[in-house]
C-alpha cells in the first residue's frame, strides 16, 4: 500500500549528514500537546531546539520534518544498551496525541495505519532490528511516558514491526502481584539491563527499580503500571530475552 509523505521541513537538525549504517533505532513519541498545529509549529520553530524526522497527524497524514540522514533533536538525554544520546543513531517519529498531561487518548486508526506503512518502509530501508524499535520512555524512563500504555505494541508485533513476549496471557496474569524474592528481584533488574534499559545516573537502586520497571510495564504490561516488579513482569522479561 502506498504511503504519502509531505515535506514540511524543520530547521532543527545537526550537520553533517550521517552515514546510513549509523541509523540503528526508531524511537516513537507522542506530541503531548493539546493542539496538533501547535505541535507542528513547535517542532519546526528554530527557537525551540526540538524536532523529529516524521510527524503523524490525526488524519493519518505523514509529514517529513527532517530528512533521514540528518540528526533530528527528538530523544534528548537518553540511553539504551551501550548507546547514549540516541539522536545520533535513530529516526524519531512523533504521533499527535495530547498525552498524559492533557487528555491521553487512543491513537486513531488512520494514525496507526500510516505508522505501520512508515515503519515497514524504514525497517526495510535501514535494516532495523525489531528489538531496536523503542518508545521514548524506554530510553528516558526518568523523564518520559510516551508513547504510553495506550500505544499498541502488541498489535505492532503481530505485524512484525515490534517485539512482544510469547507467553499465554491468561496463565501469565495469574502471576500478577505475586511478590519476588530478593534474588529474583535483582535478577529481574539485571534482565532489564540485558534487554537494553540502562541505570539512571545519581539514583539509588530502589528509584532505578521503580522508574525502569514503570517504563517496562508501559511497554509490555500495559494494564497495570505501578513500578513494582512482580512475577508477571519477571516472566515477561525472561521470555523476551529468550526470544
Amino acid at each position: 500500500m502506498w504511503l504519502k509523505i509531505t515535506n514540511n521541513y524543520s530547521p532543527n537538525f545537526s550537520l553533517p549528514k550521517r552515514e546510513i549504517k549509523k541509523i540503528k533505532y526508531i524511537i516513537i513519541h507522542y506530541t503531548g500537546m493539546k493542539s496538533e498545529s501547535s505541535a507542528i509549529k513547535r517542532l519546526s520553530q528554530e527557537s525551540k531546539n526540538v524536532s523529529a524526522h516524521y510527524f503523524i497527524k490525526n488524519n493519518g497524514e505523514v509529514l517529513n520534518l527532517v530528512p533521514d540522514l540528518y540528526e533530528a533533536w527528538h530523544a534528548g538525554k537518553s540511553r539504551w544498551k551501550h548507546y547514549n544520546s540516541l539522536n545520533k543513531n535513530s529516526i524519531g517519529i512523533e504521533i499527535h496525541n495530547p498525552g498524559h498531561n492533557y487528555v491521553y487518548k487512543n491513537f486513531s486508526f488512520k494514525q496507526l495505519k500510516s505508522l505501520r506503512l512508515l515503519l515497514k518502509k524504514l525497517v526495510k530501508k535501514y535494516k532495523i532490528d525489531l528489538k531496536n524499535i523503542l518508545g521514548h520512555s524506554d530510553i528516558a524512563p526518568e523523564r518520559k511516558k510516551d508513547p504510553g500504555e495506550k500505544f499498541p505494541w502488541k498489535n505492532l508485533a503481530k505485524s512484525n514491526l515490534s517485539i512482544w513476549h510469547k507467553l499465554n496471557e491468561v496463565n501469565l496474569k495469574k502471576n500478577r502481584l505475586k511478590r519476588l524474592y530478593v534474588t529474583e528481584e535483582k535478577k529481574f533488574m539485571n534482565d532489564l539491563y540485558r534487554l537494553g534499559y540502562k541505570k539512571i545516573e545519581n539514583l539509588n537502586f530502589n528509584l532505578n527499580k521503580k522508574m525502569i520497571t514503570k517504563a517496562f510495564q508501559r511497554r509490555f504490561r500495559q494494564s497495570l503500571i505501578n513500578g513494582i516488579p512482580d512475577k508477571e513482569c519477571y516472566l515477561i522479561c525472561k521470555n523476551l530475552l529468550k526470544s
